[in-house]
């Protein structure tokens, strides 16, 4: 699965990384390589809220990359 990711700079240096197919999905890295990381690590843990709180995300829907 590729999502848009759009990076920004924030006030504090870090860089701020928003998934905008996701709202409140967002997360921040002191790198853009970091901002990345976390970027997956969030929309796993987004998808994995939405199937607990019951809204249908089919099983097979896997983070394989991010695409910038």
């Amino acid at each position: 699965m590729k999502l848009p990711v759009i990076l920004t700079e924030g006030e504090d240096g870090y860089i701020v990384a928003e998934i905008p197919v996701l709202p409140g999905c967002i997360t921040q890295g002191r790198t853009k390589e970091e901002a990345l990381e976390r970027t997956k690590e969030a929309i796993q843990g987004y998808l994995e809220s939405l199937r607990k709180d019951g809204l249908a995300i089919p099983d097979d829907v896997e983070l394989a990359e991010v695409a910038v």
